[in-house]
């Protein structure tokens, strides 16, 4: 016992000789390990009278923990001196100026969308949303669109199934609004669309803007005068003119292109017309009492007028250089 009482000083003076946390590691197993000191002592007291084992025993689990504090005292002391060594090396400077930070940006077709609501919401119209797959009532049905129209063919149009569709228009938001609100109805409705075509001033995904007016004594000059101040205001060019090319679309009656003057000639920016009766029945509202205008408008068309943008893919391609030119 007096030979593992000197173990608590030999101990010591080895903890306190090292300082990394790797040597007290090996340190320890010489003391603690299956072949030192405390073990082959603890194995020995199978040698000893039965009655002595106990305060032998007792003896030496004392001077075990002893060392076991000791160790664990010189682990935390070499731990706190590492850790305030590398504060002390990586230390901040606060009075340093800042690392700068890119600041990102709206995306030109986000910011031609905001810009475009900001103009209506000055006249009182309100901006609704849908959901961009759509049931085939309204998509089409609901919009007066029959069963052998070009527009529900493959061709044409993403089919999830038999009965949902990636929306092709706008449009359905506004039937969703007339089911639910009664008039007078005042809204646009922007939104991502999806029809099968990819080319420089086409995509399978773009965004459009739609229009809609319900009340009693809406016409078209209505619809007119509040497409050309739009225009007008979005281009910043109050000597700007459109013209309206008799048309047609299934969900309007009349309907009209809508062209406007661009570098000496005329260019073709969106559709309108009157709400077609049987649009109003679907949505249970009275054609005999409410009449309404339309119109539908192609937002990545507007931001490349607007922006002098001349290949439609340049909004798809996260190019940096070309976004970087908008902020």
């Amino acid at each position: 016992m007096s030979d593992l009482n000197q173990l608590i000083n030999q101990a010591r003076d080895e903890f306190l000789n090292c300082s990394k946390l790797a040597d007290l590691d090996h340190i320890k197993a010489k003391f603690l390990g299956k072949t030192g000191p405390i073990t082959e002592a603890m194995k020995a007291l199978s040698t000893l009278p039965v009655e002595e084992r106990p305060q032998k025993g007792a003896e030496i689990n004392q001077i075990k923990n002893q060392i076991e504090d000791l160790l664990n005292a010189r682990k935390k002391e070499i731990a706190d001196h590492e850790l305030n060594q590398k504060l002390e090396n990586e230390k901040i400077d606060v009075t340093l100026p800042s690392r700068p930070q890119d600041k990102g940006s709206l995306h030109p077709v986000m910011k031609t969308i905001e810009d475009i609501s900001q103009i209506f919401h000055s006249i009182g119209f309100d901006v609704t949303d849908g959901p961009e797959i759509e049931d085939d009532f309204h998509n089409f049905t609901a919009l007066n669109i029959p069963e052998s129209h070009p527009a529900r063919a493959m061709h044409d149009t993403f089919y999830v199934n038999k009965e949902y569709v990636l929306r092709t228009h706008t449009s359905p938001v506004q039937v969703r609004h007339m089911e639910e609100n009664k008039p007078p109805i005042q809204i646009i409705s922007p939104g991502r669309v999806y029809r099968v075509d990819s080319d420089a001033t086409h995509s399978p995904m773009f965004h459009q803007i739609e229009g809609l007016m319900v009340n009693e004594e809406v016409n078209f000059a209505n619809l007119k005068g509040i497409v050309q101040s739009f225009l007008q205001c979005f281009f910043e060019d109050e000597k700007l003119t459109i013209r309206f090319r008799p048309s047609y679309f299934p969900f309007t009656e009349p309907s009209a292109e809508i062209d406007m003057s661009w570098n000496g000639g005329w260019l073709e920016i969106g559709g309108c017309g009157m709400i077609h009766p049987n649009v109003l029945k679907h949505v249970k509202i009275d054609p005999s009492q409410y009449q309404g205008f339309a119109f539908g408008l192609g937002v990545e068309r507007l931001t490349m007028l607007k922006y002098g943008v001349n290949d439609l893919r340049h909004f798809f391609n996260h190019d940096l250089r070309f976004l970087e030119q908008f902020r």
